[in-house]
């Protein structure tokens, strides 16, 4: 079977080659630890292997960013481009595949704000709710955009830690858009975005068809574990994402003698066989390496 490429040769030989065409893969590891860094790898990489360089979404609702364009530069020298807060393709340039659309989107413009239900007033998750809706059109555009001119892969970044997924208004919005997006057949994703306007346009939209079975999905999840050995021993919860994925990839700290450094462990790769090993890496400046 044809794998997608991580982008790092040596995590694709643990992979057993790579990853499976048209699957989830979660990255789950502390801030800090590499994720973001890995994820801006894998989509770079696209443009190798797939013609076009992979998409990135991001959901951070905290202050600080997650510095994508920065390391689009610094690690594959990619000029990254971003869409203004607010912004989205607009019809006419959607179904222009001559207009570049931006590969690099932030979904929320408030940051600093809590994420999960538990510790948010039931208003507070009211104006979150409604602001999740006000989004989803943007963010159906700009998928869809990048789908028909090629894009076969995605990151999706920012998610952080909690003790319950279903409690997240970050994993509640990933449940919509990789199964409403990402796991939809492109004519039903045109026809949530198009509407009214479906059948006017539905003659250009058959001619730029795409497999959605093709389109590898990267999440990058933040976790409340630091260190690689709790991470491993971690339960999963029935139903949630990492119970879903068909590869999960873990990234944590480990002692190395008198200091700590960072490994990386894949703890599920189904339909593949993978190395079981425990790998210590480091971050340099061109990203990613294992000692």
């Amino acid at each position: 079977m044809a794998r997608t490429s991580t982008g790092w040769p040596d995590l694709d030989e643990m992979l057993g080659g790579g990853l499976l065409p048209g699957t989830m893969t979660v990255v789950l590891g502390a801030s800090g630890i590499g994720k973001t860094q890995l994820g801006t790898r894998f989509a770079h990489h696209g443009l190798q292997q797939d013609g076009h360089a992979g998409v990135i979404f991001d959901m951070t609702s905290r202050g600080d960013s997650q510095n994508h364009l920065d390391y689009a530069r610094s690690l594959c020298g990619w000029n990254l481009s971003s869409h203004s807060p607010q912004g989205a393709p607009s019809l006419p340039d959607l179904m222009d595949l001559n207009v570049a659309i931006p590969q690099h989107m932030h979904q929320f413009s408030h940051s600093g704000r809590r994420v999960t239900e538990s510790d948010m007033t039931p208003d507070q998750w009211r104006e979150w709710k409604y602001e999740q809706a006000k989004q989803l059109d943007r963010t159906i555009a700009f998928f869809y955009g990048h789908f028909v001119r090629g894009v076969r892969r995605c990151v999706i970044d920012g998610i952080e830690p909690t003790d319950k997924a279903s409690d997240s208004i970050q994993f509640e919005m990933f449940e919509y858009i990789y199964h409403q997006i990402l796991r939809k057949e492109h004519d039903w994703v045109a026809r949530d975005l198009f509407r009214v306007a479906f059948r006017e346009h539905s003659d250009v939209i058959m001619t730029q068809a795409y497999d959605h079975r093709d389109i590898a999905c990267l999440l990058l999840a933040t976790s409340h574990e630091v260190m690689l050995d709790d991470l491993i021993v971690r339960p999963l919860q029935s139903g949630d994402v990492l119970s879903n994925a068909n590869t999960i990839i873990l990234m944590g700290r480990v002692r190395q003698s008198d200091r700590l450094g960072r490994a990386l462990h894949v703890a599920k790769h189904r339909g593949s066989a993978c190395d079981d090993a425990i790998r210590p890496f480091e971050i340099t400046d061109g990203g990613l390496r294992f000692i």
